[in-house]
């Protein structure tokens, strides 16, 4: 597993343990137990890290480096390989990077065009936003006692331990060669979860829905982050603000 020092990396080690997999966890320095070293940015020990590896889930990524971690990091994982070992190799990938104009997520989608034309058996897995990355938009939106966010964008946010649980799930099935979708149970606004984080972690915050112009705001305005297929976690935002 590439990125299990990652939030959704730390909550996967124990499913695909318990599901009877034996898991070996690959960073750049290869601490903890289980742990070995490898990294995506240069290549350095990617081959001994990944040898023998029968599946591959693929979780790592760099926002402020995608391009030579999430893109080129992708190609030299594919090279590193042991094709004749290989079983299944899911790539854990966002929805809407083929449809929303986001840098970070041209690179994903870049990421994944490696995987499609690898000629591997790979699952490209596209999940919606954790409830914690939106508390933490949020919480960095926040100007005082006012808290702007864009009219009319729509997201979908799920919860990170049920998209550990179906990753498990997805790698004990056969590989799709293609993408399959994930998200959480409801389909809302930015400013319904902006009141509803409001009210739980900053009482008195006033929400402002602010008109977003440009392709990046029609996108989201448009679904473009909420998917339009695939299986659904179940626990709300708002359960997750309430514990």
């Amino acid at each position: 597993m590439t990125g299990g020092t990652g939030r959704l990396g730390q909550r996967l080690i124990g499913p695909l343990q318990e599901a009877g997999h034996s898991v070996r966890q690959m960073s750049r320095r290869g601490t903890g137990p289980g742990g070995v070293r490898g990294d995506l940015a240069t290549g350095f020990d990617l081959a001994t890290a990944l040898a023998g590896a029968e599946v591959v889930v693929h979780a790592a990524s760099d926002r402020g480096d995608a391009w030579q971690v999430d893109v080129a990091g992708t190609r030299r994982l594919v090279e590193a390989l042991d094709r004749d070992r290989l079983r299944h190799l899911l790539y854990v990938s966002i929805v809407g990077v083929d449809r929303i104009p986001y840098g970070y997520y041209r690179a994903k989608f870049a990421a994944e065009q490696v995987l499609l034309a690898s000629g591997l058996p790979v699952t490209l897995l596209r999940v919606t936003q954790f409830h914690h990355l939106v508390d933490v938009l949020l919480d960095g939106a926040r100007r005082g006692p006012v808290l702007p966010v864009p009219m009319g964008w729509r997201v979908q946010p799920v919860d990170v331990g049920e998209v550990a649980q179906h990753v498990v799930d997805v790698v004990g099935r056969p590989p799709t060669g293609g993408v399959v979708e994930y998200g959480g149970p409801e389909d809302l606004s930015a400013a319904d979860l902006a009141r509803a984080w409001a009210v739980a972690r900053a009482p008195g915050t006033h929400v402002v829905a602010t008109p977003l112009p440009g392709k990046l705001g029609a996108a989201f305005r448009d679904g473009a982050a909420v998917p339009t297929g695939g299986e659904r976690g179940r626990r709300t935002y708002g359960q997750h603000l309430h514990g």
